[in-house]
């Protein structure tokens, strides 16, 4: 049966929505969120999309593509190098989809770096993106 990654994945993180739907001052300019596109590729099995970085959350949407039996795991780190908070996919087998989550950051300035692994019964691939 398929699923998708955002309800294999757990709940998506409030505190993103919240700050995206907060008012802003009369005549505030805001900036946009800074945002990073990954790829982590393993054989033909692959995890694209844009990690979008937060006040105090990491924003996940993209496709995953599994060719065979694959995870697919994120986690966030502090600038220090402490990991924050992470998520991971059960095991998807032979279906590519689209998802979104978020990722938990909380600490004053959010995540400084997220890792992506993808994994099988028989190899590890990770990539790590820093914040911009």
């Amino acid at each position: 049966m398929k699923t998708h990654l955002a309800a294999a994945l757990g709940s998506v993180v409030l505190t993103a929505g919240t700050l995206l739907g907060a008012p802003t001052a009369v005549g505030a300019q805001s900036a946009p969120y800074p945002s990073t596109p990954f790829d982590v590729t393993l054989g033909a099995s692959y995890v694209r999309g844009t990690l979008t970085w937060y006040d105090r959350s990491v924003g996940v949407s993209g496709n995953l593509r599994a060719v065979g039996c694959n995870r697919v795991g994120f986690s966030t780190y502090g600038a220090s190098g402490n990991e924050l908070g992470s998520r991971s996919s059960s095991t998807q087998c032979d279906v590519t989809y689209q998802f979104s989550t978020g990722l938990p950051a909380n600490v004053t300035g959010g995540a400084a770096s997220v890792k992506i692994c993808l994994s099988n019964a028989n190899a590890l691939k990770c990539g790590w993106y820093n914040r911009p």
